[in-house]
């Protein structure tokens, strides 16, 4: 079997390449930053569900239903209304400035340190987050994989990486559009088939399955008890504010919108990715209620992130295993090279301004961007080993509590920029934003014992709130000067 996943990983990766040459042929640094903004708003939006879901939407999903059972569908409703404020608040603003960078809009509106700030706080939360959706996968191949051979852990993760930097090396965004579309097509196609197999595996038909699923008691979506952590209100609030943040104020998922030939074309390619992307995320929970429906008839001790690998790998045929493989990596590359991508788009453009180096010729650039893409690969692969020897709850759940933190100063950012006319100092700017999440994080840890209150998705507005509140004390209003 190892063998056989093994040769599955080496076809699909040569795929990936063959789309790669197709791709970047003809790429320059504009294609790398916006893919010369000539992407179709249709592939886009295809795409971007294999880019949002991730491998630990892939995996931690359906291993999450047996805590929080269908609560996570009111977050997902959540999702939908931030894509709309995205779709028509702030993609508006990002055409009509014509952004590489959207952290680029900070500096037009309140000075450098806010865009330098805002520029870190992206850098910061991209690099932890994607480290954390490229670990779930990692660690599974190696459990199933790599590990069966002897090859150490952090090797398998330096060869993932060095092959994640190879294929975005050149195309960049224009590349990732396509391989997106690929990835999304094999993760959908995996997530109908493992529940199809489920199915089988207990001698149902998959309407029985439905049914099967919609009357256990894992299909629980209100929870009206304000105190819990899985409050209604609190799942619409975070999720609207968890989109707008890990989204519209995120350069990787902005980037691939603002590749699109013009504002009309972004937003068609939001509004359709927002409304698949809630169904995909229903159909993620009906197939984790279908495997701990599974698991327990058959008496099989797994759940939560590691309840589908086990079922999948252990429990169900080899086409199943191998079903599921093709899944996860599909799950993890969109998530690893737009990261990268990004995150060398907005070091380059952000802190080098790079794009408008006038001393630099286009060799000079390419290098540099060339440079900088390399060592974030290199910080991936750190990052990833240490949490290797730390990882120990839902990394969903951890993903979601690094956003709270490390978004939260965007928002308040960019909450305050659109919705007043005011001018900060902008020298305090990074001190406000510093503080706002370390006031977040210890209520956070904090909060249960002192107020019997347990914080979840609406963290991250409040962190937002009290940098929009901060960023008003070091403000004033703007003066008018007269002719």
């Amino acid at each position: 079997m190892e063998q056989i996943i093994f040769w599955v990983f080496i076809i699909y990766t040569l795929i990936l390449f063959g789309i790669t040459y197709l791709t970047a042929r003809k790429a320059n640094n504009q294609s790398f930053f916006s893919g010369n903004k000539r992407s179709p708003w249709f592939v886009v939006a295809y795409g971007m569900i294999g880019a949002s879901l991730s491998g630990v939407t892939f995996m931690s999903v359906p291993g999450w239903v047996n805590e929080r059972s269908f609560t996570y569908m009111l977050t997902v409703f959540g999702f939908f209304l931030g894509y709309m404020v995205i779709a028509f608040v702030l993609m508006p603003t990002y055409y009509k400035l014509n952004l590489t960078s959207i952290y680029q809009y900070l500096e037009t509106r309140f000075g450098r340190f806010s865009h330098k700030t805002g520029s870190f706080f992206f850098l910061l939360s991209r690099t932890l987050g994607a480290s954390l959706r490229m670990f779930i996968v990692i660690i599974v191949l190696q459990k199933f994989v790599f590990g069966q051979w002897g090859v150490p852990f952090e090797l398998t993760v330096v060869l993932f990486l060095l092959l994640i930097l190879l294929f975005t090396f050149k195309g960049g965004i224009k590349t990732i559009i396509w391989t997106d579309t690929l990835q999304t097509t094999f993760m959908l196609t995996a997530l109908v088939m493992c529940f199809v197999m489920v199915s089988q595996a207990m001698n149902m038909s998959v309407g029985e399955m439905f049914s099967s699923v919609w009357k256990s008691d894992y299909t629980t979506i209100f929870v009206t008890d304000s105190s819990s952590r899985l409050c209604w209100w609190k799942q619409i609030l975070g999720g609207m504010f968890i989109s707008i943040s890990m989204t519209g104020l995120d350069q990787e998922m902005m980037q691939k919108n603002l590749s699109c030939k013009d504002i009309k074309s972004a937003q068609k390619n939001m509004t359709t990715f927002s409304i698949t992307l809630f169904f995909v995320n229903f159909l993620f929970l009906m197939l984790g209620a279908a495997l701990y429906i599974y698991a327990n008839k058959m008496g099989i001790d797994a759940k939560g992130d590691n309840l589908f690998p086990t079922i999948a790998i252990e429990y169900l045929s080899p086409f199943a295993a191998i079903v599921f493989i093709i899944g996860l990596i599909s799950a993890l590359f969109p998530s690893a090279d737009g990261a990268l991508t990004s995150l060398t788009t907005a070091f380059s453009i952000d802190f080098l301004n790079l794009e408008k180096r006038e001393d630099f010729s286009e060799t000079k650039k390419t290098r540099v961007r060339h440079l900088i893409h390399t060592l974030f690969a290199l910080l991936f692969v750190g990052v990833i080993i240490f949490y290797y020897h730390f990882q120990n709850q839902h990394l969903i759940d951890i993903l979601y509590q690094v956003a709270s933190i490390t978004y939260g100063p965007l928002l308040g950012l960019f909450a305050f920029g659109l919705l007043t006319k005011r001018t900060v100092k902008d020298k305090f700017v990074p001190i406000v934003c510093l503080l706002a999440p370390i006031i977040c994080f210890i209520l956070s840890t904090n909060s249960k014992a002192w107020f019997n209150y347990g914080f979840d998705f609406e963290l991250l507005p409040l962190n937002g709130f009290l940098t929009f509140m901060g960023l008003m004390l070091i403000s004033r209003r703007k003066t008018i000067q007269k002719v």
